[in-house]
């Protein structure tokens, strides 16, 4: 008798103290999402040191658009470290809320970023950008191997994870030529776009195309407030 009275007591002392246990792990995972930075986006005319910067390296003479029709973006974002970070973009005012609502719903997402660069940090040299997976917006150049102004040089354009979204031809062509891993779009890795997924999804709330939606080629870091 004394025996089982025991094992009962032990019983209830081992789910008392599991209850307390679990109790205590929501309570944890609550201050955990509490704790969470909030989104954070704000858009700016071009401070001096910005205009000198970009001034002969991502802008320059002969531009489709004057600095005074671009705006800095700040917006916080998600890194592939799981931390809050703050990144910076160039775009076209007209493109400035639109991106802010579509950098906000990332953040919700909680879609991780490797980095967010003004290229100028890169020399404006579009490969150097895409090499080291920076997501960067305005960049004054032509589409690769036209003489045609990107839409980039409009600031209406963003190239988002270059090295998991890499730009692929037909012909088996990738760039950055590290995203060769990732041509494959059945994979599930952190930073990968996926078609159809809450990324484009994101975008297309803004009224901005993707250019994995292309027939070829595919590039699917890019998205565009002309689909082009």
């Amino acid at each position: 008798m004394e025996r089982t009275f025991l094992r009962r007591r032990q019983s209830l002392i081992a789910f008392a103290a599991a209850v307390v246990l679990s109790l205590c792990g929501v309570t944890l995972g609550v201050t955990r999402a509490a704790a969470a930075p909030p989104f954070r986006g704000h858009a700016s005319l071009l401070d001096s040191q910005t205009r000198q910067r970009m001034t002969g390296v991502s802008w320059h003479r002969g531009c489709p658009v004057p600095m005074t029709d671009l705006r800095l973006l700040a917006v916080t974002h998600w890194g592939f470290d799981g931390r809050a970070h703050v990144g910076r973009l160039v775009v076209n005012r007209d493109a400035a809320r639109a991106m802010l609502g579509a950098m906000h719903s990332l953040y919700r997402l909680h879609y991780p970023i490797r980095q967010m660069r003004l290229v100028d940090a890169y020399g404006a040299v579009d490969d150097r950008s895409m090499a080291a997976d920076n997501t960067s917006a305005f960049n004054c150049r032509f589409v690769a191997g036209t003489d045609h102004w990107s839409e980039h040089a409009y600031g209406r354009a963003i190239d988002l994870n270059p090295l998991e979204n890499p730009y692929v031809t037909a012909g088996g062509y990738v760039s950055p030529p590290g995203g060769g891993a990732y041509a494959d779009r059945g994979r599930h890795v952190p930073g990968l776009i996926q078609d159809g997924g809450a990324v484009v999804r994101a975008f297309a709330a803004v009224g901005w195309p993707w250019g994995g939606d292309w027939p070829w080629p595919k590039d699917f870091q890019h998205f565009s407030a002309s689909g082009r």
